[in-house]
């Protein structure tokens, strides 16, 4: 299977190669359908990586295959989640077209990294504000917002923009929870993430991420017990009930307050959430301080 995902990475290189002489995306996709077909190693963007029906199958199935057995490789969880995306994106694009929000987002196109967010004035924010909530984030789980892949398979450059919020975001939707990232955690974003967006690649996570928690270890099994019992009923109900998450402009709300952020997205608070690594000396004084009676 991996030397068929191989073949096929290299046929698509090929093609990308190929596209240097053809018509842009968008001149080729402006005549006739015979035409269109014939053109589709055109390339639509920076990276664009075009595909034939048969390649994006076998991507598709290949890059599945190494994802479920090896959830850190990022490259294939990405490829699988762009080769199984099909008719969803379309439709959070409606969603997001349906929404002031949303249009400005795809008005904008923002990115989300640490070139195009200032982390050190999101610092500088009062507590209780969601700018301040995501650097701590970042910090106690100790991952930046830079590891997301670059959309490549998806042919038309606003549904490749989706794809890529979708990615980007997705780092959002464990902050506002409250959740680390850890695997019982992610497996409870996935339920929530395939809940309110819908994507394939979501659900697949979330579908067979339990068995990593199949295992002969006491811990292993409460943590799975807990997940299924707690964490996956709230992410299914929240997920469905809250509001497209695909249509909120995270970056303009950095200074709204958290708590009101949850209440006009439909979001409730999670579970008893358990924290492996612990907080910095000054985190938890700030916390023990926030606890006190006034």
């Amino acid at each position: 299977m991996l030397s068929l995902v191989c073949r096929a990475s290299a046929r698509s290189v090929a093609c990308a190669s190929r596209a240097a002489y053809l018509p842009t995306f968008s001149s080729a996709y402006s005549v006739s359908p015979l035409f269109q077909r014939r053109n589709k190693s055109a390339k639509a963007y920076e990276g664009h990586i075009p595909l034939s029906w048969w390649e994006n199958a076998v991507l598709a199935v290949g890059s599945a295959c190494v994802s479920l057995g090896n959830p850190r490789r990022g490259d294939m969880v990405a490829v699988c989640g762009e080769t199984t995306a099909g008719p969803i994106l379309p439709r959070l694009r409606d969603h997001m077209l349906a929404s002031p929000e949303g249009r400005q987002i795809l008005k904008d196109r923002p990115r989300i990294n640490t070139h195009t967010v200032d982390m050190a004035q999101l610092a500088k924010l009062p507590e209780g504000t969601f700018g301040r909530m995501y650097v701590d984030w970042l910090e106690r789980c100790g991952v930046t917002p830079d590891t997301r892949e670059p959309v490549r398979y998806i042919d038309d450059p606003e549904l490749a923009y989706v794809m890529q919020r979708s990615r980007e975001c997705h780092d959002f939707y464990h902050c506002i929870n409250g959740m680390p990232v850890n695997v019982e955690y992610e497996i409870a974003v996935k339920y929530f993430e395939f809940a309110n967006l819908g994507l394939p690649m979501a659900g697949l996570a979330a579908l067979f991420g339990p068995l990593r928690l199949w295992t002969s270890k006491k811990s292993d099994a409460e943590k799975l017990h807990r997940l299924m019992t707690e964490y996956v009923p709230w992410a299914l109900k929240c997920g469905a009930s809250a509001r497209s998450l695909i249509t909120v402009y995270w970056e303009k709300r950095w200074e709204q307050d958290v708590q009101e952020m949850k209440l006009e997205l439909g979001l409730w608070d999670t579970p008893p959430v358990v924290w492996h690594k612990p907080l910095s000396k000054a985190k938890v004084a700030v916390e023990e301080a926030q606890q006190q009676p006034v």
